[in-house]
């Protein structure tokens, strides 16, 4: 694990970086939930780190760097999501103070256990989506040559996957070590909650942003339009969920799923881009 650092400039960045709008639009509206669900991930994993009370072990050492790269998924969304609403998309700036406040809420009122619970569910998803997306199994909705708008979520995905047992470790070592059952039952709790918490924000928010473009479009365009995104959202749901099914085992352990060759490569590349 260590921390990367993107100098992608968004500013020439069309909001449909890739042909296939329907597919791009899923992503911007994903894209949104890291500017909140990041800082969220922070400050839980540095009550953790207290909590934990382990300095210099290597689940601390790896706390550190998850929270620096998470600290940096956040600004590069951020950057991005800004060209997002300057592009006529504003309107889904309501549905970001809602995702704001519900953190807010969680932090103020949930407990460690809960929070901890939630952030291994969401880091659960960000790992299977790596799969998916680095054996290449979405190519036919992905842009013919790489730009910042699909190389974010390229980055952003390989080093979920690199960060994805942190959560977990934390989880496991704070809340299910002295009551493996319990802890399994409430481990899936979480895993339920950020599934449908964020499905269900990430599909209002891609419906909002698509019907922005389908009030251009006309009647046999948009049943075009409609076509596209059910196929996607069946290729999508064929892929994940066994995945995600994965996740229910109690003998679930993220550490040890293989990294995918191109995600290694994609982040050798990267590194050797950026030097």
């Amino acid at each position: 694990m260590k921390v990367r650092y993107p100098r992608w400039d968004y500013a020439q960045t069309p909001p449909h970086w890739s042909p296939y709008i329907e597919y791009v639009q899923a992503r911007n509206a994903a894209s949104t939930i890291p500017s909140y669900v990041e800082p969220f991930l922070v400050k839980i994993m540095l009550q953790a780190r207290q909590a934990l009370d382990q300095k210099d072990t290597p689940l601390d050492r790896d706390l550190v760097v998850f929270i620096k790269q998470e600290a940096q998924h956040c600004k590069q969304h951020d950057a991005f999501n800004r060209q997002l609403h300057a592009a006529g998309y504003d309107g889904i700036k309501a549905f970001e103070a809602e995702l704001e406040a519900t953190y807010e809420d969680f932090l103020a009122n949930k407990s460690l256990k809960f929070n901890c619970a939630y952030a291994e569910g969401f880091e659960a998803l960000g790992s299977g989506m790596a799969q998916v997306v680095f054996h290449g199994k979405l190519a036919e909705f992905e842009a013919s040559e790489p730009n910042p708008g699909s190389e974010l979520w390229r980055w952003h995905l390989a080093e979920e996957f690199e960060h994805r047992s942190v959560a977990f470790d934390v989880y496991q070592t704070l809340f299910a070590r002295k009551n493996p059952v319990a802890g399994y039952f409430y481990r899936l709790y979480g895993f339920f909650f950020a599934l449908r918490h964020l499905g269900g924000y990430s599909r209002r928010a891609a419906d909002y942003l698509l019907s922005v473009d389908r009030a251009t479009m006309t009647p046999e365009e948009v049943e075009a339009s409609k076509a596209r995104e059910a196929h996607f959202k069946k290729t999508y749901a064929r892929l994940m969920i066994p995945k995600l099914l994965m996740v229910l085992s109690p003998f679930y352990n993220p550490g040890k799923k293989p990294v995918p060759p191109a995600l290694a490569a994609y982040l050798e590349g990267f590194e050797a881009r950026t030097v």
